[in-house]
């Protein structure tokens, strides 16, 4: 049986970003992290629009915003400004000043 050479996801990273405090890294780490939180907002904003049978169409006539724009704050493809956010809240029926992420803990907006 052949024998298999194993290599640490550590020094993977490290290969493809740079190492721990290089320029490179810490764009990547910041750019990953805002992806991250851009996915959990849009992931909030979906199953609030679900629980209330609204389609994505209708939440953009709401907010005042194309389908496509929702889709994108849903799916995480693009990050929410806050005046944005507010609009969206609004139209949900959203009024507290924090938004739970189903990450352990809720997140202040204002």
């Amino acid at each position: 049986m052949a024998k298999m050479n194993l290599t640490p996801l550590s020094v993977v990273v490290d290969e493809v970003w740079g190492e721990k405090g290089t320029p490179e890294r810490d764009a990547m780490e910041a750019q990953l992290k805002d992806d991250l939180q851009a996915y959990y907002i849009g992931e909030a904003i979906k199953a609030e629009r679900l629980k209330q049978n609204l389609t994505q169409e209708e939440l953009g006539a709401k907010v005042g915003v194309k389908k496509s724009q929702i889709s994108k704050l849903e799916s995480g493809k693009c990050i929410i400004t806050l005046p944005t956010m507010s609009k969206v809240f609004k139209a949900l029926g959203i009024t507290t000043a924090t938004l739970d992420l189903g990450i352990g803990g809720k997140v202040a907006l204002w």
